[in-house]
């Protein structure tokens, strides 16, 4: 799932689930491949249909009697990041998260100069759609779509780190490693969020995403508990990502591993 670009020690994932280099790939320390805007564009779209999909499916569910129920919230969610890491992620990378782009980012398969811009696109994403469902559900339709802790705040700071250090655990070994089966990530990404949301759902609203929470936060001036969802995601999605780096070439020593990432240069997704 994984391709790269980007200069000296930076690489920059991208979806390829055939494991192919994309001709366009090339070494600069410019923004090259696919114009960068392209790859904004992908983001704020993907993020608005993840949230519009997702959050919607919560609105409904509160709106009509819990017809969707949790398995059905679930399986939206599941089947939303499925169709659009599929959809764009040979564009943007299909990141659609501030926690996957700063991860991949501390690991250097992601350009930090373009961090900002990535989170900012994702942020402009969630913030759209959660206003989109508002004018839809309008009045005593108007449901908040957003993540609250159902516990203590501890309680949901481990529940967020955790699933989310699953996720990006997951999403490391399908999208950076090249031994994995890239035609596969879409449907591994995707479960995962499924079963994540199955699991954290009922404790905390499983977000995994800081603008999965900020978006509705924003909108419906709801801010409960919002540091949470924001930092637990960020630490969880860094720490997945480097465990996965650690286990992912076992010839090669940790000094080697955490030193210097040099271990990733000239390869797609890692070494085999």
């Amino acid at each position: 799932m994984a391709g790269y670009s980007g200069g000296s020690e930076t690489h920059e994932v991208v979806v390829n689930v055939t494991k192919d280099t994309p001709k366009t790939m090339e070494r600069s320390n410019s923004f090259v491949s696919v114009p960068f805007l392209q790859k904004l564009i992908a983001e704020v779209v993907g993020t608005y249909f993840l949230i519009f999909a997702g959050c919607g499916s919560v609105v409904v569910n509160k709106n009509n009697y819990n017809v969707v129920t949790l398995p059905g919230i679930a399986i939206v969610w599941g089947l939303v990041v499925a169709v659009l890491v599929y959809s764009v992620g040979h564009i943007s990378g299909a990141h659609f998260n501030p926690a996957v782009t700063i991860a991949f980012a501390s690991t250097k398969r992601f350009p930090l100069s373009q961090v900002p811009a990535y989170v900012a696109a994702q942020l402009l994403g969630s913030t759209l759609a959660s206003g989109t469902l508002k004018l839809l559900f309008m009045g005593k339709h108007d449901q908040f779509s957003g993540t609250v802790p159902s516990g203590t705040n501890l309680q949901a700071f481990l529940f967020e780190f955790i699933i989310t250090f699953l996720l990006m655990f997951v999403i490391s070994g399908v999208a950076t490693d090249n031994r994995a089966i890239g035609e596969m990530a879409g449907i591994a990404i995707g479960s995962t969020i499924l079963l994540n949301v199955m699991i954290g759902g009922p404790v905390t609203g499983a977000s995994m995403n800081p603008v999965r929470s900020l978006g509705p936060a924003f909108v419906h001036s709801e801010y409960t508990g919002i540091w949470i969802y924001i930092l637990a995601p960020i630490l969880g999605a860094v720490v997945g990502a480097w465990v996965y780096n650690i286990i992912r070439n076992t010839e090669t020593t940790l000094c080697d591993i955490t030193k210097s990432a040099s271990f990733l240069k000239g390869r797609i997704g890692g070494t085999k």
